[in-house]
């Protein structure tokens, strides 16, 4: 589905218009016909500068099986999308890819509108947040330590770091007497919570989060759930997230990729998924995640 707004601004005989879509694919991955026709025209026609895009991405690691068979995909700003598949079905790897962890054995992988220069790696890991599960935390560093350590190796002042550090903590809800605390002395909630703000440090346009939420307790996992929602509300960014959980997927995110057998089933929203299953994958993968 394609959404767009536009924001119009006139001087003299000039008018800028901006459009975003919030996600351009290839028709046959929704569950209806599409008045667009291939996605690749309609991009072209407008010009746009996705925030991340793959271009026919296969990835193997080794003989004939792929991880990932001719992955195309757009993604446009400020918008969070869910991929979600069994086990097996490629989901870290296309993070991996993104973050360039991995290296696609066919294909192109555009972030910020450049392909990734994996001779740079480090400068471009340095404006993605990255999130996994168990908060990847360094238990010999304190928690402003922890939040702060890209800001350092970036050389920012001290004051500005300490200015950010707080006005992180206090967005997710830390108390900023923890500055001071190891990880162990922290709740799992609270850790994740750290590990938001180190990803967050340099305020970077794009997250990828890979089951970041996943080894949470129920409680604790809907409290961060809600504060995820207020940190999109509050600063939007474009966010990819990981995860094996369908209803974290319905909650959390905008747009939802299903993957099985590293093969895109169906793109779209929660909504259209459930109303419009493109294929026999996705009627099953809904029942069994959330029920006859």
């Amino acid at each position: 589905m394609v959404h767009t707004s536009c924001t119009i601004e006139s001087c003299g005989t000039f008018v800028a218009c901006e459009i975003h879509l919030a996600f351009l694919i290839q028709p046959r991955y929704l569950g209806f016909n599409s008045p667009f026709g291939e996605w690749t025209n309609l991009h072209r026609f407008y010009s746009i500068m996705p925030a991340i895009s793959l271009e026919h991405v296969y990835k193997s690691y080794g003989g004939n099986d792929y991880a990932l068979h001719d992955i195309h995909l757009t993604f446009a700003e400020n918008v969070t999308t869910a991929v979600v598949g069994t086990s097996g079905s490629g989901k870290s790897t296309l993070l991996q890819l993104i973050n360039g962890l991995e290296r696609p054995s066919q294909g192109k992988v555009f972030v910020f509108g450049n392909e990734i220069d994996y001779a740079r790696l480090p400068m471009l890991r340095r404006r993605l947040g990255y999130a996994v599960q168990g908060t990847g935390l360094f238990p010999h560093l304190s928690v402003a330590e922890n939040i702060t350590l890209l800001a350092v190796l970036e050389k920012w002042e001290a004051p500005r770091i300490q200015a950010r550090t707080e006005e992180l903590m206090q967005l997710v809800g830390l108390p900023l007497d923890f500055a001071g605390r190891y990880p162990h002395q922290l709740s799992g909630g609270q850790q994740q919570r750290v590990g938001l703000c180190r990803a967050m440090m340099l305020d970077p346009k794009i997250f990828l989060l890979d089951e970041a939420f996943g080894a949470l307790d129920p409680i604790t996992r809907s409290e961060i759930h809600e504060e995820f929602l207020h940190l999109q509300k509050a600063a939007p960014r474009t966010i990819v997230m990981v995860t094996h959980d369908l209803k974290e997927a319905l909650k959390l995110a905008q747009q939802i990729i299903i993957l099985d057998k590293g093969r895109i089933e169906q793109i779209g929203s929660g909504e259209q998924m459930l109303e419009n299953p493109a294929t026999e994958f996705v009627v099953n993968f809904f029942k069994s995640q959330l029920g006859a």
